[in-house]
């Protein structure tokens, strides 16, 4: 091995060669290393290509997998191993038990086979009803080819449940029409459709699916009571509710001042002018619109059935339309979300889908949560079951802005009508929807 000189004179490996690879053991350990990572590498590479050829068969076999059901599957594997043991093994009975099942999945192939020209409208006469009002939708199928169609089913999915409509032999250009109502017996949201054409056979072994149709929503609304007339404020005023605060422009008389340079001339009250010779202009009590904050507890310990729950939706619902009907400020909140009080359409979308959920958060969590989103509330009404405590709703109402009035309303169906107070607290206790305006009048009596 060629050498050089170091700096003391001793030798030293030449600069630009090449060193050799380690030998001994050290060299079989280097060795091995870089065999395992290599044969890594080649694991991964061929890995991959496996996936990619998997999942390529995989999208291939979909709409195979999707036709057969779960005993199709087993009886097609049940024929191709009697097939296999039959021809092996020579047994006469395996091979006929093959011919059997061969000739039954050929059979349920005739079934399924043909094409779907179908044109489907699936019609809701109204998207959004009230519990208990009558949902009514049309299924309406249309042959689009020129040639019969063989019978089929109609598979349309409502909410949790799938109504199933059987399609007679269908002529070219031919149609057939089903009318089916959707219940509303509970508040929520249905989903209906997709509409799918279905044919199986008749043992089930094969399904054949077609969709041609997308989702609909049907909004079942809470039941609520008109309010008009019961004060849903407390403001007897039109205008709003005064403050302590002073401004040059509002509709409530305060008192005269010196004119200033800037002021408005309009407001100058010429008459004092005339008489004292000094031009006075008039200042007003800043008043404020009344804005209701509605919160609605959905936590599930709060309530000591479905059936306080929804009592309180429909209060809730009550107050909100009332509001806004009466171009009120209005803002709903729940636990952990703010619904549309904008609009009566919104906010009855958005109390449909509401649900009761366990929740770490309590109402004066609400409570904090109300003071912090707007500093403009005139009244908040809490909405709860009976199952929140005089305690709770005392240290919820403590968490209220000063000079917002507060009311608590406890949901209790089949309780009597009353009220009572916890501190500066009023908790009307409600049994029924229909006693809500006469506790409301009660309420702003007191």
């Amino acid at each position: 091995m060629t050498t050089g000189i170091s700096a003391g004179g001793a030798p030293g490996p030449a600069y630009g060669k090449r060193q050799d690879k380690p030998t001994g053991l050290a060299g079989v350990v280097a060795a091995g290393r870089e065999r395992a990572q290599e044969g890594r590498r080649g694991w991964v590479t061929l890995s991959a290509a496996a996936r990619t050829r998997a999942g390529a068969a995989g999208r291939a076999l979909a709409p195979v997998r999707r036709t057969f059901s779960t005993f199709g599957i087993a009886v097609t594997l049940m024929a191709a191993g009697a097939w296999v043991a039959g021809l092996v093994l020579g047994w006469l009975e395996l091979l006929v038990a093959a011919i059997v099942l061969t000739v039954t999945l050929l059979c349920a192939i005739v079934f399924v086979l043909g094409r779907f020209k179908y044109d489907v409208v699936l019609d809701l006469a109204q998207a959004r009803v009230t519990v208990g009002d009558r949902a009514v939708g049309r299924l309406d199928v249309r042959n689009a080819s020129s040639r019969p169609l063989l019978p089929s089913v109609m598979e349309l999915p409502v909410g949790s449940g799938t109504a199933a409509f059987p399609v007679p032999r269908l002529k070219g250009g031919g149609t057939h029409e089903e009318i089916f109502t959707i219940p509303t017996r509970r508040r929520s949201v249905i989903t209906v459709g997709p509409v799918k054409s279905v044919r199986a056979d008749p043992l089930g072994l094969l399904r054949r699916e077609m969709t041609w149709t997308g989702e609909q929503e049907v909004f079942v609304h809470p039941r609520v009571k008109n309010l008009t007339g019961s004060s849903t404020g407390f403001l007897k005023d039109l205008e709003g509710r005064v403050t302590n605060d002073i401004t040059n422009a509002d509709v409530n008389f305060h008192a005269l001042r010196d004119y200033v340079p800037g002021d408005d001339r309009r407001h100058i009250h010429w008459k004092t002018t005339a008489r004292t010779g000094q031009i006075m202009v008039r200042q007003f009590e800043e008043t404020r619109r009344s804005h209701l904050a509605v919160l609605l507890s959905t936590r599930a310990e709060d309530y000591a059935n479905e059936e306080e729950f929804e009592l309180a939706v429909s209060v809730c619902g009550s107050l909100g339309l009332q509001a806004i009907k009466e171009d009120r400020g209005v803002t709903v909140l729940v636990n952990e979300a703010t619904l549309h009080g904008d609009h009566r359409t919104r906010l009855m979308d958005d109390l449909s889908r509401i649900e009761m959920e366990s929740r770490k958060s309590k109402l004066v969590d609400l409570a904090r949560a109300a003071s912090m989103a707007a500093a403009d509330f005139s009244v908040i009404a809490f909405i709860v079951g009976s199952r929140v405590t005089p305690t709770e709703l005392r240290a919820a109402s403590a968490r209220v802005p000063v000079g917002v009035q507060v009311m608590a309303i406890q949901c209790v169906p089949g309780a009597s009508l009353g009220r009572h107070s916890i501190a500066e607290l009023g908790v009307l206790t409600l049994g029924r929807l229909g006693d809500l305006p006469l506790a409301l009048k009660k309420m702003s009596d007191a």
